[in-house]
This record gives structure tokens, sequence and C-alpha cells, in this order.
């Protein structure tokens, strides 16, 4: 199904109202974006392009697409969103907006069949959430490599709650880079020491080779709290 506009279910009604909305912000790309080869992966007013983690279909109850925005719907059980097309080496970018003690995240070379299904994060996380003060060494918290390694910086260039942020995030090989608001708050190789022995700390240390996969689908994730996204660009390297 190729949502279009805003597209709201009634879980218990089972029916759905759709309305239009215009792209606005998000399909924002300066001239220095669109001359490096940057391109948009999301309209701001269809589905096109992603789809349930789940199934080969965009979630019907859980997200909607208003005012350019992808949206989390609170409680509504929409399951995770990837894209249909997989990456190995590239700079994305996004905006997100998080409500009061919400949480999803940014998953990346998302492969199902690899590692249980699981895959390396981009935390997206309200510091007011209370998994802001798990893991280990603040490594559950904003742009860190979700339970593996900490952003420390990250937190205090995190803007207040109902403001858009900018995160991207670069893969270049075994190369990572988290930044959040224009600036680098984490960076590590893959298979390195550093990585490996951080895995081996984490829950995903029951995965051998965990984060060593080289290809992948971008993941957004319903965590049952309401966050937006929009402006989501990508350029392949």
């Amino acid at each position: 199904m190729n949502i279009k506009g805003v597209m709201m279910f009634g879980a218990a009604a089972g029916m759905a109202t759709l309305l239009f909305a215009e792209s606005g912000a998000a399909c924002r790309m300066s001239d220095k974006e669109k001359k490096e080869g940057f391109t948009h992966i999301f309209d701001g007013t269809s589905s096109t392009g992603w789809r349930s983690r789940a199934k080969p279909t965009f979630p019907e109850q859980g997200w909607e697409i208003r005012d350019g925005a992808l949206i989390t719907i609170p409680k509504n059980r929409g399951g995770d969103i990837i894209t249909e097309k997989k990456y190995s080496n590239f700079i994305f970018k996004m905006d997100f907006q998080l409500t009061s003690k919400a949480n999803s995240g940014l998953k990346y070379l998302y492969d199902p069949q690899l590692h249980g299904g699981t895959t390396m994060e981009y935390q997206i996380l309200d510091p007011a959430h209370s998994d802001a003060k798990a893991g280990i060494g603040g490594n559950r918290k904003i742009a860190s490599l979700y339970d593996v390694l900490a952003a420390p910086e990250a937190e205090k260039l995190l803007k207040p709650t109902g403001e858009w942020n900018e995160a991207m995030l670069v893969v270049k090989g075994m190369h990572v880079e988290h930044w959040l608001n224009g600036r680098k708050v984490l960076e590590f190789e893959r298979g390195s020491d550093e990585f490996n022995a951080a895995v081996a700390k984490s829950k995903f240390n029951k995965h051998p080779g965990w984060g060593a996969q080289t290809r992948g689908h971008l993941l957004l994730q319903y965590h049952n709290d309401k966050v937006s996204y929009r402006n989501l660009r990508i350029k392949e390297l």
C-alpha cells in the first residue's frame, strides 16, 4: 500500500481518514547538498520507498504522514518501517522531533536474516526517558550506538522537546560516524578491538560478527511514543 498525504487509522473501528498535506520542510535541500549528490528518500506526502519491517506493504496503523513528516502514533502497534532499498556506503541526514520521554531509533545496515534481526542503531531518545539512565556509560543516550558505544557530548547539543534536530549518519566501509545538529558526536571502526570489546559487554554479544554486515536497509523504529521525522535524504558513496 502506498500511503498518500495523512493516513490515520482507528484500530477499533477499522476506519481510515485520508487527508493531504504539502511536503513543505520535508524536502529541503541546500544547494551544496544538491551538488554533492544527495537525494530525498521520503517525498513528504507518501510512503513511496518505505514499507513495514515485517510485511511488503506500509503499516496500516501506527504511522501517519502529516505536514511533510513521518509520525509515529503512540500505542497503535504500527511496527518498524524500513527502506525498500538496501544501502552499503552512504551519508544519511534527517530531521527528528521528540516528545516528552519519547524513544525511537534509526537502525542501519539492517538485514532480518542476520544477528537475530538486530543491527546497529543511532539512538533517538528524550533525556527524560528512563532508558537514558540505563546501559553502560551512557550508551543508551541520544545519538549513541545503542547499548554499545556512548556519544557523551550529544545530550548537550539536543534541542528542547518539540524543536527539530538534525541527525547525520556516515557509513563508509567499516568506518561509522554519528552526528547531531552539525557536530560529530561519535565515530568508530567496526571490527576494531574497541568495538568488539564494547559489543561483548552489550545485549548483542550472543551474535558472532555482530555489526560486520556491509549492506542493509535503513529502519525507523516504532516504540509506542510520538516521534516525527522529515527531510530524509541520502548520498551514496
